[in-house]
């Protein structure tokens, strides 16, 4: 077991460096860089650059002092070559230092610190909401296999679904946001005004009122696939010779169902435990966010590709590349602790 581990995590640099290489290769050839940003923000005409209609060149920087552009590309360290520059950044990330925002002139580490509680409460609550749904959902659909309620049930879950979120999302707020209908829920924010002078249960309730519309926007959606593949899965196990043999000793069906079958049928869905948990930490949804004016992961991600901020593209890419990695290896040690038959000494 630790031979493969040693093994998997040795074999993460090559991935990781890949992925760091390809997307700074990429953003080399990305017009309208950080350089092109800052003239434009100088001549005050917004951040994109102007392209000529005849010959579709760039012209962010026609009119400025060369001497000025010069010292601008020295700023954001565009003076060296490529490769000097990709160097660096990998000399910097393996101190786990990711750099400073070109715009928001702040560490890249603050700035995850300061979007995570967005992320952390819209991530969490799908996932707890999600799984604490969909598996016992799921049970009850393979126990009640080809009856209403299965038939009911599959039939809701596929139509959420089938609605993208931020549409749910949409419907929700002109119905109980004050949109046409009903203003029951808050617009926008984790909390309100004056939050800090609430009593500790009015704090709570203050938090799950503003959460409440983005978080069924996201979760709605979700419960599909976890609630199938356990469905699934159990149908599977219960089919199988050993469930006809506890059932022919005198077990009860319950004891059947989470003595023998949850075992076995739960390694499917533990490879999707691990990333859907550490996951909910460092996931931002755009849309629902820009919806709900909630300013997490999902809306930085966003302004710093628009706003070509590469320290804020790549630090954040290396961050969570590397969780990624490390949760994909934690998945498969799980498989051993759910069931003690797999063996990676095998294949390694």
């Amino acid at each position: 077991m630790l031979a493969y581990i040693v093994k998997r995590v040795l074999l993460m640099i090559p991935t990781l460096l890949g992925i760091l290489l390809i997307t700074f290769a990429v953003m080399q050839f990305v017009p309208g860089g950080p350089v092109e940003q800052m003239l434009q923000e100088m001549r005050g005409r917004g951040q994109a650059g102007e392209v000529a209609a005849s010959d579709n060149t760039y012209r962010g920087r026609q009119g400025v002092d060369p001497a000025k552009i010069e010292e601008i590309r020295k700023l954001y360290g565009f003076d060296q070559p490529a490769h000097i520059r990709f160097w660096e950044m990998l000399k910097r990330f393996a101190r786990f230092d990711l750099g400073t925002s070109y715009f928001h002139h702040k560490s890249v580490w603050e700035l995850v610190k300061e979007k995570l509680p967005v992320s952390i409460s819209l991530g969490l609550w799908t996932f707890f909401i999600s799984y604490l749904v969909s598996i016992p959902l799921g049970i009850a659909k393979a126990v009640r296999h080809g009856s209403r309620f299965d038939l009911v049930t599959s039939s809701a879950i596929l139509a959420g679904y089938a609605i993208p979120s931020f549409v749910l999302g949409v419907v929700l707020l002109v119905l109980f946001g004050g949109g046409s209908f009903w203003q029951l829920f808050p617009l926008r924010g984790l909390t309100s005004d004056g939050f800090e002078q609430l009593s500790a249960a009015g704090k709570a309730m203050d938090y799950l009122w503003h959460i409440a519309l983005p978080v069924t926007a996201m979760v709605v959606g979700s419960f599909a696939v976890t609630t199938m593949l356990t469905k699934n899965t159990f149908l599977e196990e219960i089919r199988r010779q050993y469930v006809l043999t506890a059932r022919a000793k005198g077990l009860s069906e319950r004891a059947v169902l989470y003595k023998h079958v949850f075992r076995n049928a739960l390694i499917p869905l533990v490879t999707g435990f691990p990333g859907a948990f550490i996951g909910a930490f460092f996931t931002g949804s755009l849309l629902i966010e820009t919806l709900f004016s909630l300013d997490g992961l999902g809306l930085l991600s966003y302004e710093s590709v628009m706003k070509r901020d590469y320290p804020v593209v790549m630090g954040t890419l290396f961050l969570f590349t590397l969780i990624g990695l490390f949760t994909k290896l934690i998945t498969d040690l799980c498989y051993v602790w759910v069931d003690p038959r797999v063996k990676f000494e095998a294949a390694s």
